[in-house]
């Protein structure tokens, strides 16, 4: 519950203020890249791709995915930059020693990851809009996977934040972790071309569902039930915010 609406509402401001002051490394990067990703495999490769019998091009398949991908990558970064210099530098004590729960502590941190995530992900569709014409399936879907995709990533960066003991550490989950499970869960690749054991191992991948809900969202299409999509992501959201508020509570590596 909030109960300090002013406090909240002066760290969101915060988190958001600084990664737009950084945009050249917080919002330009990922687009470009959208665009390499776009040209090179959308247009150059694609185009040798037969999806045909899908009613698809391959260019409109992967724009969902790499909308997740950056989406994801966005929010955890935000998050894990922003609490990790403030344990590095010791000024999350000005934090900790506010007049804030540690619900609205974690609602403050997170503003700044989900606007983050949810602005380079719209910057990705707007991107693709250079390369063809796309309509929105449904955009009350999409915004539910943008909200809760980017409300999952930026608490696991700030449990990452916390857990991590040096520059080195805080990309040790996504590199070896988040990245490979994004890019098996069907960013560039539908289910189908994949070997059979692969294909049933998939169902077990949580990104699997986070990368459908989305593409279903925006395209129609989806190698995933819906609600089974829009189930795992509410409940990945809900359990990593909580975890994230009792680590604050508890004061995991915030208290020396």
């Amino acid at each position: 519950m909030v109960v300090n609406p002013v406090g909240v509402l002066t760290l969101s401001k915060r988190e958001i203020y600084r990664f737009i002051t950084m945009a050249g490394q917080t919002i330009f990067p990922p687009l470009i890249s959208s665009f390499l990703f776009m040209y090179i495999f959308g247009v150059a490769v694609g185009s040798r791709i037969d999806f045909s019998g899908t009613g698809l091009t391959y260019l409109g398949f992967i724009i969902p995915g790499l909308m997740t991908m950056h989406l994801i990558s966005s929010s955890y970064e935000n998050t894990t930059s922003s609490l990790f210099i403030a344990r590095w530098h010791n000024h999350i004590q000005e934090i900790l020693l506010a007049p804030l729960s540690y619900f609205e502590m974690v609602l403050g941190l997170l503003a700044g990851g989900v606007a983050r995530g949810m602005l380079v992900c719209s910057g990705v569709y707007a991107v693709a809009v250079l390369f063809a014409p796309l309509s929105m399936h449904n955009i009350f879907l999409l915004l539910y996977f943008a909200v809760t995709i980017s409300v999952i990533f930026a608490c696991a960066g700030m449990m990452a934040a916390l857990w991590a003991e040096d520059f080195g550490m805080l990309s040790v989950w996504n590199i070896y972790f988040i990245i490979p499970l994004v890019l098996m869960g069907g960013v560039f690749h539908p289910i189908g071309m994949l070997p059979q054991f692969i294909q049933k191992a998939s169902h077990f991948n949580p990104m699997f569902y986070l990368v459908n809900g989305v593409r279903y969202s925006v395209i129609g299409a989806s190698d995933a039930s819906i609600l089974a999509c829009m189930g795992v992501s509410l409940v990945m959201a809900v359990a990593f915010f909580f975890l994230t508020v009792y680590l604050f509570k508890i004061g995991y590596k915030l208290r020396t």
